[in-house]
């Protein structure tokens, strides 16, 4: 591969940065770019209904800022704004956002497009870049942010144009990534010297990866600069809007946060171009695994990737961190033993600290039960298959029994290439070890010896009457939960060094040792017929 074409990043150099040892302890402003950034990216954007749907549900998860259209890029864009507007859908405690890049119209229609509204940010943008001066605009450094500074005072101007409408101003250097970080300084501190003298609003500035170009702590490096060095900071909000094009998106996120930034625009499960914006799912509960609020309703996170998806036309990834359908899922058997034990370990406990392996947050906090933790295919091991009979069954399967069937469920997944469903799992152990006592019709009568010895005497004295040259090398009681009112027995028997073991499920302890022993005996005789001999009835 030709790599001589392409350049390294030039580190910014930041030599005392102090992001590294911070810790982020409370969620930053979320800034929703679903129906603007992401919409502008799918192959069929959304249309009013879509829109609207992906709108409400932002404002159910509890989002305060939502960026709703680009107004003059397209008629759409437009008529959304307003159709939000006239219905009065936006609450009082969640502010709009548009954009528009520094052109003169376009500015004063993106404006006219926000009239009725109770408050909306205005985000004006002109891309900095050395590479879109030099190629696109051939235009200076100097005149470049002579354009920034113009598109500022035409937006200032129409910041009050608007009666009953309080708008807030909001400036992004386009391509932040890929211009030089002085510069970039420069042309933000002249936007808002300008607006500071003037406004009394708080005033914005978002830096854009338009395109993720360098690791993300270098991302950290460049936020922790213009953050130490910005104009009017203490009244000015820092926003970043990453981009995942290297895949680091959430980490330069995290990063940005810990050097500085005071908001995070993206979306939910990273919809946007390329390789999609930053997934805000993704960053909200990473905080919540560490204890911190995220800011956001998140309690039925299937719910909102099931809207997601049918808003975008568009699937999410079955390991898409947090919400996918296999994330909280074990198939390997080490994973699946551990998580069965620390279930069991925890019992009932809901609010004691969370600490199950291989699980960093408890399921049912994003509305999620416990039935998908473990599924059964070839990887599976006996942990895995004895918590989901005890789970789903009450069956308390014995360590020996355990490895018995999950060696007989491994070969059939290897044989099948298929996955077992919990259903199937207990339809092959009802038919290996407890249907077939219903294959020997005789049970001897009960006697007076049989109480005295217990259990383990009528094991014995049932295996000698069925003629079985074999001793019980255990017998495990048990009852049954999850609503089954039986008792339960599992009996191993040993046959010329071979075991066989049967499980019964009676109303009573004594019947469902004989049911245990009926189905052992059915299996020797099937498996073991030189070895066993009628007994003359």
């Amino acid at each position: 591969m030709n790599t001589s074409k392409y350049a390294p990043y030039e580190p910014v150099g930041l030599p005392d940065r102090t992001w590294p040892g911070k810790q982020i302890t409370e969620a930053p402003l979320w800034a929703s770019v679903d129906l603007r950034d992401g919409n502008q990216a799918l192959i069929n954007p959304m249309d009013l209904e879509r829109k609207r749907t992906m709108f409400d549900l932002l404002v159910s998860l509890g989002f305060k800022e939502i960026e709703i259209g680009y107004p003059t890029a397209s008629r759409d864009d437009y008529d959304f704004v307003r159709h939000l507007v006239e219905t009065d859908a936006i609450p009082h405690d969640v502010v709009i956002q548009v954009m528009t890049p520094i052109i003169g119209d376009l500015i004063e229609r993106t404006v006219a497009s926000l009239a009725g509204a109770r408050r909306a940010v205005l985000q004006v943008f002109n891309p900095t870049s050395e590479a879109q001066r030099r190629l696109v605009f051939r235009k200076t450094r100097s005149e470049v942010k002579a354009l920034a500074l113009a598109g500022a005072e035409q937006a200032l101007r129409l910041q009050d144009a608007l009666p009953g409408t309080e708008i807030f101003l909001q400036y992004a250097p386009e391509s932040f990534t890929q211009t030089e970080p002085d510069y970039a300084l420069e042309v933000c501190n002249a936007v808002l010297e300008f607006w500071a003298r003037r406004a009394e609003h708080t005033l914005a500035v978002n830096l854009p990866a338009t395109v993720e170009v360098y690791p993300p702590q270098e991302f950290a490096d460049r936020i922790e600069y213009v953050s130490r060095y910005l104009a009017h900071r203490e009244r000015v909000l820092l926003s970043v809007h990453p981009h995942n094009d290297r895949g680091s998106g959430v980490a330069a996120a995290e990063m940005a946060v810990l050097a500085g930034a005071d908001r995070v625009e993206g979306t939910l499960f990273g919809n946007g171009e390329r390789t999609g914006n930053v997934c805000l799912i993704t960053l909200a509960m990473n905080l919540f695994s560490q204890g911190v609020d995220p800011m956001l309703d998140l309690r039925d996170l299937d719910r909102v990737r099931r809207t997601v998806e049918q808003s975008n036309r568009m699937p999410i990834s079955h390991r898409h961190p947090w919400a996918g359908d296999f994330v909280y899922t074990s198939f390997a058997g080490t994973h699946q033993d551990a998580i069965a034990k620390g279930l069991k370990a925890r019992g009932d406990a809901l609010d004691a600290p969370w600490d199950v392996p291989y699980l960093p947050i408890d399921p049912r906090d994003i509305g999620r039960d416990y039935q998908s933790l473990i599924r059964i295919n070839s990887q599976s091991g006996k942990g895995g298959i004895a918590h989901l009979l005890h789970a789903e069954y009450g069956v308390e399967l014995p360590r020996r029994l355990q490895i018995d069937f999950a060696a007989a469920m491994q070969q059939m997944c290897e044989t099948h290439e298929s996955e077992l469903t919990t259903t199937e799992l207990w339809q092959h152990f009802r038919q290996r070890y407890i249907d077939p006592s219903t294959e020997i019709d005789t049970d001897p009568p009960a006697t007076h010896d049989d109480m005295e010895n217990g259990p383990a005497g009528l094991a014995e004295r049932l295996l000698a009457l069925y003629g079985v040259e074999g001793t019980v090398q255990e017998l495990v009681l048990g009852r049954t939960g999850a609503g089954h009112q039986a008792d339960s027995a599992a009996c191993e028997i040993l046959v010329d060094a071979r075991s066989f073991w049967g499980v019964g499920l009676a109303p009573s302890e004594d019947a469902a040792v004989r049911a245990a022993v009926r189905s052992a005996v059915s299996q020797i005789r099937k498996d073991t017929a030189p070895t066993v001999r009628e007994v003359a009835r």
